[in-house]
């Protein structure tokens, strides 16, 4: 392929956003499965300060000189970039690891689905976006969706069961803070992407790091295997570095609200990596909450008409 169709490709994958949203959410539903795998070995806050360390030094040779260039932008907007970075990198992925230690996959992805619903509960907050009344009418019945996965199908949570509730809600509450880091993107600086993920994955790291020495005083170890390094270079790469950079392109050029529908998906990619990866099967009670959320993700994202002009 000539270098002119090359750049021609690169330039219409990097305005395609469905194509850069679905490689994002596969990629964060393999990490799901990872982090179920491993959970029973390896430090969740460990892995999670791994990732971030990894990522940070494969992507600063690459974006340093710009990172240098756009840091003044970036200083400049240090609250946001703080907000961005403990929402999205310190909080999320770790409350993920630690919820998947008790967690199957598809409760874990099926969670995931509801951050669209959490975007409007943001975006109604922060910047007055007020919800419909159809929007409300969603919002509570994905809700009740998520009860019906953190229960296991019952009315009232309990310490067994498929849903193992305390595994359930870290996830919960990982899902609420990834939200927040995806309705307040779009006040992201307008710097180059690789500046403004080693500014994120910088900063998040750097929050993480006491807990991280903290679970290694209290004597967790991540043990040095294959599989352990395998599964840190894998959340590192893939839904780190790559997920990350696609999820942001696609929040650029469709909004938070559009982009935030295809969390959708990781309930399907999710099932099926698990069922493939892990052996595990779905049960009615995921078949009836997904069920729920979905008519509930529906109602929620629908928009009022509005009668065309008249000419």
């Amino acid at each position: 392929m000539a270098p002119e169709n090359r750049r021609g490709l690169g330039a219409a994958l990097w305005s395609a956003p469905s194509l850069l949203l679905c490689v994002a959410v596969l990629g964060w539903s393999g990490n799901f499965v990872v982090g179920r795998m491993v959970g029973a070995t390896v430090p969740p806050v460990a892995l999670a300060f791994c990732r971030w360390l990894v990522a940070v030094v494969v992507l600063l040779p690459f974006g340093w000189r710009r990172l240098r260039t756009d840091l003044p932008l970036l200083r400049a907007q240090a609250p946001l970039i703080g907000v961005l970075a403990v929402s999205g990198i310190t909080v999320f992925n770790t409350f993920v690891y630690i919820g998947l230690g008790t967690t199957p996959v598809v409760t874990g992805v099926l969670l995931q689905s509801v951050v669209p619903v959490f975007i409007l509960v943001f975006a109604a907050v922060l910047f007055r976006e007020r919800p419909g009344l159809t929007q409300v009418a969603g919002l509570t019945l994905s809700l009740l969706g998520v009860w019906i996965v953190v229960t296991g199908g019952q009315m009232v949570p309990t310490r067994s069961g498929p849903a193992t509730g305390l595994g359930a809600l870290w996830i919960l509450a990982a899902v609420i803070s990834y939200a927040l880091y995806t309705a307040v993107l779009r006040l992201a600086p307008p710097v180059h992407p690789i500046s403004l993920l080693l500014a994120t994955f910088g900063v998040g790291l750097a929050f993480l790091a006491p807990f991280a020495l903290g679970e290694f005083l209290l004597g967790a170890r991540m043990p040095p295997t294959p599989g352990t390094v395998a599964a840190v270079l894998y959340v590192a790469l893939v839904p780190s570095i790559l997920s990350y950079f696609c999820w942001n392109r696609g929040v650029q050029l469709l909004g938070g609200a559009r982009a935030g529908q295809y969390i959708h998906l990781m309930p399907v990619f999710g099932a099926v990596l698990a069922f493939v990866v892990l052996g595990e099967a779905l049960r009615p009670y995921h078949l009836l909450a997904g069920a729920v959320i979905g008519a509930g993700i529906i109602l929620a994202g629908r928009r009022p008409r509005i009668p065309a002009p008249v000419s």
